[in-house]
C-alpha cells in the first residue's frame, strides 16, 4: 500500500502541492488526474524520493521515504514525464546498465532486460542508439527501465506521451496486465487513458485535491438529475405536451426532428422512477417509444467542473460589495439607535 499524508511542497513562497492525502491499495491502478501545472509531476517526484517534500509523509509498504529511502526505492519502478534515458547508449546496453543501478543480481540481468524489452516491443531496436530513436520508442525504453528489478509499485507519469494510437492501446493492455501483480499510480491529463485502465481516481488542481473516488461515483455526483434520451414516433407537438404533463418531469432540455414522424427528446427527471410513467403515457396515447436510454455524466464533465478556475472578483465588484456591507451595517446601527431611543422615551 502507498499512503500519502498531508504532502506539501513549496517553491519559495509558491505552494506547488498543498496538504494532499490519499492511499493506493495493493494491485490497484489509481488514476492521478489534473490539468497541466496542477502539481502531478511534483507529487510523483516526492512519492519516489526524487524531490524532498516541504511537509507531510509518504509511506510505501510501511517504509517512510525520508527515513528509509533505499527500502522505498527498491520497491518502486518510476517512469518520469521525461524518460531517464542516455541518448548515446544503445537500448540493451542502457537497460543492462539500469538493471545494475537497481541492484538486479548479475545472473538475472540478461533475463530481466530481455523480458522488459519484449513487454514493451523494443527487442527489434535493442542494438540501436537511443538518441536515434523516435520519441515513442524512447518513451518505451524508459518504461522498460521502470520494470527492471520487478518492483511492487509502478509510478507512471504520462506514460503514453509521444506514442501513436496503436502503441497507446498496447500500453493500456500492458498496464492492465501489470496490475495483476503491481500497484500502479498512473498520472495523466488524458481522460480516455484513465477511463480505460482505472476504477478510482484522484483529481488535483492548483496543488489541491478536488476529489478521490471511483469514476462511477464521480460521474453520478455531477448531476442530481436523471436524464433520458427518447426516440419517439409521433407528432412533435403532441409528444412534447404529453411529456411535459407527466409528474416528475423537470424539463425537456432538447427536442429535435430526426425524420418524418420520428423525434428525439432529452428529458430531465426528478428520479429514475418517472421513466416508467413516460413510457406508459406515450404508448397509451399512440406514440411509439422506439428507443430510451439513461444518460450519465462522463469523466470529462467531472474533470471540467472540479478543475474549472474560480472567477476572480474585479476591483469594482469588490468596492461595490464593500459599499453594500457598509450600508447594511449603518442601517443596522440606525435601527439599534431608534430602538434604544424608543425605549428611553417609554421609560420617561
Amino acid at each position: 500500500m502507498v499512503e500519502i499524508k498531508n504532502l506539501t511542497k513549496f517553491y519559495g513562497a509558491h505552494p506547488a502541492v498543498q496538504d494532499i492525502s490519499f492511499t493506493v491499495g495493493d494491485r490497484e491502478v489509481l488514476g492521478f488526474l489534473g490539468p497541466n501545472g496542477a502539481g502531478k509531476s511534483t507529487t510523483m517526484n516526492m512519492i519516489t524520493g526524487c524531490l524532498p517534500s516541504s511537509a507531510g509523509t509518504v509511506l510505501v509498504d510501511g517504509y517512510d521515504i525520508e527515513k528509509q529511502p533505499l527500502e522505498v526505492k527498491r520497491r518502486i519502478g518510476y517512469l518520469p514525464e521525461l524518460p531517464p534515458v542516455y541518448p548515446d547508449m544503445r537500448v540493451r546496453e542502457y537497460l543492462t546498465f539500469a538493471a545494475g543501478l537497481k541492484g538486479v543480481p548479475r545472473p538475472d540481468r540478461k533475463k530481466q532486460v530481455e523480458r522488459a524489452m519484449e513487454r514493451l516491443s523494443i527487442t527489434d531496436v535493442q542494438k540501436r542508439v537511443i538518441g536515434n530513436l523516435s520519441k515513442g520508442y524512447r518513451q518505451r525504453v524508459g518504461f522498460a527501465q521502470a520494470l527492471l528489478g520487478d518492483p511492487k509499485f509502478l509510478i507512471l507519469d504520462e506514460p503514453t506521451v509521444g506514442l501513436d494510437p496503436k502503441q497507446v492501446m498496447e500500453v493500456r493492455g500492458l498496464i492492465r496486465d501489470l496490475a495483476k501483480e503491481h500497484t500502479i499510480i498512473f498520472s495523466t491529463h488524458i481522460l480516455a487513458e484513465v477511463t480505460a485502465v482505472c476504477e478510482r481516481v484522484v483529481i488535483i488542481s492548483k496543488g489541491q485535491i478536488r476529489a478521490v473516488d471511483t469514476i462511477a461515483n464521480l460521474e453520478r455526483s455531477v448531476s442530481a438529475d436523471t436524464v433520458l434520451k427518447l426516440r419517439v414516433e409521433g407528432e412533435l407537438t403532441k409528444v412534447t405536451r404529453l411529456i411535459q404533463g407527466i409528474e416528475g418531469v423537470k424539463e425537456i432540455r432538447e427536442a429535435e426532428i430526426e425524420s418524418d414522424g420520428i423525434n428525439i427528446f432529452t428529458v430531465a427527471l426528478e428520479s429514475e422512477e418517472v421513466r416508467k410513467a413516460i413510457v406508459t403515457t406515450l404508448v397509451s396515447n399512440d406514440c411509439m417509444v422506439l428507443e430510451i436510454n439513461t444518460l450519465h455524466a462522463n469523466l470529462e464533465e467531472v474533470f471540467v467542473r472540479l478543475t474549472a478556475p474560480t472567477r476572480t472578483q474585479t476591483r469594482e465588484e469588490a468596492f461595490e460589495e464593500l459599499g453594500r456591507k457598509l450600508e447594511a451595517d449603518r442601517a443596522a446601527e440606525l435601527a439599534e439607535e431608534n430602538d434604544r431611543d424608543g425605549g428611553e422615551e417609554a421609560d420617561s
